[in-house]
């Protein structure tokens, strides 16, 4: 196993999330000046501005074209324990050697919100055959999501790379 799969696996996004892959891009994910380190922890406050995720491209830029996902697989759900992802993010049709916002956001970003307990919140990056925006549907809900259904129905590649940070509801302060 590739080293750099390895807190993905202990952190359980490979199997809860997507299945095993094989890295192929370098994508970097911040909050401000905080880079997203699997397994790092993030406030939620810190965290409800939409990130920056660059997609760093190999010598010689190619023209693949990439879909971003943000789940939080978490989060409670009534339904089927294999469809119980929170949605928080979506962009198709990102450029290789750019960033997210030069692609199309099929469902906005939604920042942590963290009910009880410690959250995952996993960005996984997916390579696209070509332009899915014209066939790409979104979700009817962000509940109930499952990556590799969304994945398969929108005939994306395996993943290419994925990162995650844990979250957990802050304290209020109390003023007196």
């Amino acid at each position: 196993m590739a080293r750099s799969m390895e807190p993905l696996v202990v952190g359980r996004v490979i199997g809860d999330v997507v299945d095993m892959f094989t890295p192929a891009t370098e994508m970097t994910v911040h909050y401000g000046t905080k880079q997203v380190a699997n397994g790092c922890e993030i406030k939620p406050s810190a965290s409800a501005d939409k990130p920056s995720v660059q997609i760093h491209a190999p010598a010689p830029a190619s023209s693949n074209l990439y879909t971003l996902v943000m789940v939080d697989p978490d989060a409670p759900s009534p339904s089927e324990p294999r469809y119980r992802e929170w949605l928080h993010w979506i962009v198709v049709d990102i450029p290789e050697g750019s960033d997210a916002t030069k692609g199309k956001e099929l469902v906005a970003y939604m920042g942590p919100q963290p009910p009880t307990g410690i959250h995952r919140y996993v960005f996984v990056l997916f390579n696209q055959k070509g332009k899915v925006m014209a066939g790409c549907r979104p979700p009817d809900a962000r509940s109930n999501f499952s990556t590799r259904r969304f994945a398969a129905d929108n005939g994306l590649q395996p993943p290419v790379a994925a990162v995650y940070f844990n979250s957990q509801k802050e304290v209020a302060v109390r003023k007196r």
